[in-house]
């Protein structure tokens, strides 16, 4: 490899590990998405698709939606559900390797109660992986006056992953929950924080979040 070569390589690696978007957090034109915090991923033991690192992270995500209430940032929740009897479902994920364990849920998908959504509180069912897709997101956070969202939830690398991208292409502002977004395989956590880090997103802790939103700190 040529010094020029090894120069650009070491750049590309700085920008996954430490590259910064260089926006702040504004209460005002913000919005919290949290993604898919339901039972079969967050209850624990509950179906074959527990991710156990959601269950762990739930307080402080709990926190952070508290945080965005009192800084009157809308929290607006997701399901990945069955809706429109599968029918809007992208037609490709029936063939897709996603070890399907023959186990069907018992009823209506649901947020895990501990996460403790509020009555007042936009819940969407979403169809597939991103919150965006066949879904009226866009239109509530245009009508709600919000160019920035935070992305929180599971799976990381699936779900959050795929939404991140889809607010960045609508031209939102993208904030992205280093610790407050999990994943089924933790060693997946980072590789999706570090291309999310380079091409898409403000990737922060939720801490920092707060920090932001609460003005403890000042924002670019």
């Amino acid at each position: 490899m040529s010094y020029t070569e090894e120069r650009m390589t070491a750049r590309a690696r700085d920008a996954y590990r430490n590259g910064r978007a260089t926006f702040g957090i504004r209460p005002e034109r913000t919005a919290l998405l949290v993604i898919d915090m339901q039972d079969e991923f967050v209850r624990p033991g509950w179906s074959p698709y527990w991710v156990p690192a959601a269950t762990r992270m739930a307080p402080m995500l709990r926190r952070l939606a508290e945080t965005c209430r009192t800084a009157s940032v809308p929290v607006i929740w997701t399901i990945f559900d069955d809706t429109h009897l599968g029918l809007d479902r992208p037609h490709a994920l029936r063939y897709l390797p996603h070890a399907d364990t023959g186990w069907r849920r018992p009823g209506p998908a649901r947020v895990w109660d501990q996460m403790s959504p509020r009555a007042d509180e936009v819940l969407i069912r979403k169809p597939s992986y991103g919150a965006f897709y066949d879904t009226p997101l866009d239109t509530m956070l245009r009508n709600l006056g919000r160019d920035t969202v935070i992305v929180t939830g599971t799976l990381t690398n699936y779900c959050c992953g795929t939404t991140a991208r889809q607010a960045y292409e609508r031209g939102y502002k993208v904030v992205f929950g280093a610790d407050v977004t999990a994943t089924d395989d933790e060693s997946m956590q980072e590789p999706e924080l570090a291309v999310l880090r380079k091409g898409f997103a403000l990737v922060a802790t939720a801490e920092e979040i707060a920090n932001q939103l609460t003005g403890l700190v000042p924002r670019p």
